[in-house]
């Protein structure tokens, strides 16, 4: 991917047509979803939004192998009168499918906008949220959740509002159940950055840590960042 404060590569299968979604200075916009495998067999389905100029090019329908490059991308929309954080790919360039990459990365330099939350799961499992603001061009910014997990989950709870950061993942879906007012229970989904590394975003050497299949292992890189990986 290139080394941009906000990268997006994805690789999969469509499995909604795109259908019509907005207008920007007579360019119209497509949204669709994307099924995008992870390594434990499991899938993501992800949301993705499409210029009609890329469509032009490769037609697109239910089960067209679909791979992209990108950004991650958020916008406020009210639904059910109240305003929601809508998370989506937004597709700069298509690929061939057969590239052989990774089929989910992300990679996002930014600032912590939120302070961390940070809790441990019955399970003894740690985990922190954080929300990362990115800046975009013309002087916007968006502003994509991202969770932290392990080792990792405990540096970011250290982090604080402002911090500016780097850091890789991929991009997914999680669902969840929540609970209204009159007592009843709801499916809904969620859209984040599951991070895999995690670094503060400055020239002096730093501490870098990576959560991967439960390994960690600390070493220095050539520029002399100390980074903690599993082992």
């Amino acid at each position: 991917m290139e080394e941009t404060g906000n990268s997006l590569h994805l690789s999969g299968i469509l499995t909604e047509a795109p259908i019509y979604g907005h207008e920007v200075f007579g360019e119209k916009f497509y949204y669709a979803t994307l099924s995008v495998p992870r390594l434990s067999g499991a899938e993501d389905l992800l949301p993705i939004t499409l210029s009609e100029r890329l469509m032009d090019a490769t037609p697109l329908e239910v089960g067209t192998p679909l791979a992209m490059e990108g950004q991650l991308r958020s916008y406020n929309k009210v639904v059910e009168g109240a305003g929601r954080l809508l998370i989506t790919g937004f597709a700069q360039r298509l690929l061939p499918t057969d590239t052989g990459e990774n089929p989910n990365q992300v990679q996002l330099t930014g600032a912590l906008c939120k302070p961390p939350s940070y809790r441990t799961t019955p399970f003894g499992r740690e985990i922190a949220d954080l929300m990362l603001a990115v800046n975009r061009a013309y002087g916007k910014s968006d502003y994509i959740p991202c969770i932290t997990w392990g080792r990792t989950a405990r540096f970011a709870s250290h982090l604080k509002v402002g911090d500016k950061v780097q850091l890789l993942g991929r991009f997914q879906s999680r669902a969840y159940q929540k609970q209204l007012a009159d007592g009843s229970v709801i499916s809904k989904m969620a859209y984040e950055v599951s991070v895999g590394r995690l670094s503060l975003a400055h020239d002096a050497p730093q501490t870098d840590y990576i959560y991967h299949d439960g390994r960690l292992e600390e070493r220095v890189t050539p520029e002399g960042m100390h980074i903690l990986t599993n082992q």
